[in-house]
């Protein structure tokens, strides 16, 4: 029989607080080869940490679903009236050329109460924006997606990276992708979050992945930076509309690796980085560096208990707070390599493992595409300020 909403909140707030003080759940698993696999294996495992979340978000990243449309921005986008809906199909094709657009495929026997309507256009900058380095096209979807999300009351774009979507909504992850008919994509990385929303309301665009172009971060923690983040991240063009500090993780990734070309173990020094005391001991050539960061950088370090799972296109990083008061458990099976907030979660998916560890804080675990995947899926190789491709230790 059903708990009452009742029992379910005094066991939930024991000491009859207003505020949910719980654990999100992530996981995340990555063909290295560029295999891909549909969203059976993410929703299977997320279930197993059913009790990690409470029905108020849940979310998927995949990344490779769209081959045929792999030159192209996919937008999707969530309508609560049909105002918007209109204001944006009106701005759209004043700044991008629309390849195609349809309602995101669903299924209506397993929708959340009160569903948005939920669009995506597959889209292109013009074409004086594509005479430009790629970066730059990069930074006009990033504009538009923004001028979207503040302009355009009830519109919000929710992913739009290229050859990737998110798909996320209000309800436990399990019911959102039956919801979204996630066993009929096939990607090379999904991401998968379970939401305990902590001091921002349960709704659809507040749920898990939050997504810039195609970096995604699912996040479990809470961040006491997250003013100082905000403010900082703003000075650069983004525009925190969630509220929430699993949205400036997002932005500060495409900030710092895309538009500042930094390799994810400095990133990770960065967000989470060494303490002063920790610094002090080092020899002086590591010392200067990590004083450096510190005075660049540090209104993007990153207080307070976290994990994250970051993805973009062709990497998957898994990283948490300086002395892990979030959990994360990493393996590997082959070209596999998984994250996830408990083990268990992992063997449901992949009994015989090969390894499995529990990283140590502040850095990071990387896995990424081989040369000759990233070839397969069209995917650049990231490069950092000195031109070079690799960043970070292999899997």
């Amino acid at each position: 029989m059903p708990l009452g909403k009742g029992h379910i909140a005094r066991r939930n707030n024991p000491y009859g607080e207003d505020k949910v003080s719980e654990a999100c759940g992530l996981f995340g698993m990555m063909s290295t080869t560029g295999k891909v696999f549909d969203g059976t294996n993410a929703i299977r495992a997320i279930t197993n940490m059913h009790d990690r979340g409470n029905g108020l978000g849940g979310g998927f990243a995949a990344y490779g679903i769209y081959p045929e449309f792999r030159e192209y921005y996919a937008l999707h986008v969530m309508y609560m009236s049909r105002e918007a809906k209109k204001g944006t199909e009106a701005y759209l094709p004043e700044h991008f050329k629309i390849i195609a657009g349809e309602e995101i495929p669903h299924d209506d026997k397993h929708a959340p109460p009160d569903p948005p309507q939920l669009m995506r256009y597959f889209v292109a900058p013009p074409r004086e924006v594509l005479r430009q380095e790629p970066k730059e096209q990069d930074n006009y979807v990033v504009q538009k997606v923004m001028d979207i999300n503040t302009k355009i009351e009830d519109a919000y774009v929710f992913s739009s990276g290229k050859n990737m979507g998110v798909f996320k909504g209000l309800g436990y992850p399990e019911d959102i992708g039956r919801f979204f008919r996630l066993h009929r994509y096939k990607g090379y990385i999904w991401v998968v979050h379970s939401r305990y929303p902590t001091n921002t309301q349960g709704w659809w665009g507040g749920a898990h992945p939050f997504s810039i172009l195609d970096w995604t971060v699912v996040h479990n923690g809470e961040l006491s930076s997250y003013g100082i983040n905000r403010r900082y991240l703003e000075m650069y063009g983004y525009h925190c509309t969630m509220h929430t500090d699993s949205e400036v993780m997002a932005y500060a990734a495409d900030l710092l690796m895309r538009k500042h070309g930094l390799p994810v173990d400095v990133v990770a020094s960065i967000m989470a980085p060494p303490f002063w005391e920790q610094i002090d001991r080092m020899d002086e050539k590591k010392r200067n560096f990590h004083k450096y960061i510190r005075m660049t950088y540090g209104s993007l370090l990153m207080n307070g208990p976290f994990t994250i799972i970051l993805s973009h296109s062709g990497e998957m990083i898994g990283l948490t707070d300086r002395i892990r008061l979030r959990p994360m458990t990493a393996a590997t099976k082959d070209d596999m390599v998984y994250l996830a907030s408990e083990e268990a979660a992992i063997r449901v998916v992949e009994p015989n493992l090969d390894r499995s560890w529990i990283p140590m804080g502040g850095e990071p675990v990387v896995g990424k595409l081989t040369p000759k995947a990233m070839e397969e899926h069209e995917v650049s190789g990231p490069r950092d300020l000195h031109g070079r491709k690799d960043r970070g230790a292999d899997l």
